[in-house]
C-alpha cells in the first residue's frame, strides 16, 4: 500500500491527512478494542491483531488476526505507513465494530499530528486513541509516582497528550487523541483501562494475542471468545 512512498512523499501525505482530523466527544462507550503489530526482525511479514473487550469491564469478547507483507522501513514518525495497512486488513474481519480503538503508538502526539492512531482512525473512520510506550515528541513533566497521576505533554503551548502513570515505580505511558474523540476523554478512558500492568489492558491483550499469532499458537481470522483464555 505504501511501499513505493519515499519519506518526503510520506511526510506530505501525513500533512494532508492531518487536515481531516476531527475531535468530538464520544457519547457511547460500551466496547473498546486494542490493536497491535508483531514481526520478526528483518522480515516483511506483519502479524496484526485487534482484540475486542467490554468497557469498562475489560472482558475479552473476540479478536481478529491477519498477516500483511510490507517492505516500508521502520523510522520514528512514520509508523503508520508500516502498520496501518496490516491493521486495516484485520479491521475488515470485524463485523460489529468497537466504539473506540486503542493503538500501541501515538495519535496527535507527533510532529505532524499524524501518529499511527490518527492515521488508522482517519482511514477507518473510527474513534481512536494512541497509547505509546515511549515519548516521540513534545515536552512533558514526569507525573507523580502514584497510580493514575498525569502530566500534560505540550508543544509550543499546545497540549498534545498526557503522560499517565499506570503503575507505581514504573515508567508512564503516553496518551493522545487519535481521531473522533477528545484528548481529555482519551485520558479518562485510558485511566479506566489501567489494570495491574504498565500497559493498559486493551493494548496489553492485543500484544499477547499477536505474539501468540506470530509464534504459531493462534491462526488468522476472526475468533469469538466464549471462555477466559490463559493468554490474556
Amino acid at each position: 500500500m505504501y511501499d513505493h512512498y519515499s519519506f518526503e512523499e510520506a511526510t506530505a501525505y501525513q500533512i494532508e491527512l492531518a487536515k481531516q482530523l476531527k475531535f468530538q466527544p464520544l457519547h457511547k462507550m460500551e466496547t473498546i478494542a486494542g490493536a497491535d503489530i508483531s514481526f520478526n526482525k528483518d522480515s516483511s511479514t506483519m502479524y496484526a491483531g485487534i482484540v475486542m473487550l467490554t468497557y469498562p469491564g475489560m472482558v475479552v469478547k473476540s479478536f481478529a488476526l491477519a498477516t500483511y507483507e510490507t517492505n516500508f522501513p521502520y523510522k520514528p514518525g512514520f509508523l503508520g505507513f508500516k502498520e496501518v495497512p496490516a491493521l486495516l486488513k484485520v479491521w475488515e474481519l470485524i463485523g460489529r465494530k468497537p466504539d473506540v480503538v486503542v493503538l500501541d503508538g501515538n495519535g496527535i502526539l507527533h510532529p505532524r499530528r499524524m501518529g499511527v492512531a490518527s492515521h488508522f482512525g482517519i482511514l477507518a473512520n473510527q474513534a481512536t486513541i494512541g497509547c505509546a510506550k515511549s515519548l516521540l515528541y513534545g515536552e512533558n513533566h514526569v507525573p507523580e509516582n502514584k497510580k493514575l497521576s498525569t502530566s500534560e505533554i505540550n508543544s509550543h503551548g499546545e497540549t498534545l497528550g498526557f503522560a499517565l502513570r499506570t503503575k507505581i515505580n514504573c515508567a508512564p505511558v503516553f496518551v493522545s487523541v487519535g481521531h473522533l474523540i477528545t484528548n481529555h476523554q482519551s485520558l479518562a478512558i485510558m485511566k479506566n483501562c489501567a489494570g495491574n500492568y504498565r500497559i493498559p489492558e486493551p493494548t496489553r491483550m492485543a500484544h499477547n494475542v499477536v505474539n501468540d499469532f506470530r509464534t504459531g499458537k493462534l491462526k488468522a481470522g476472526f475468533h469469538e471468545v466464549l471462555a477466559p483464555l490463559t493468554l490474556f
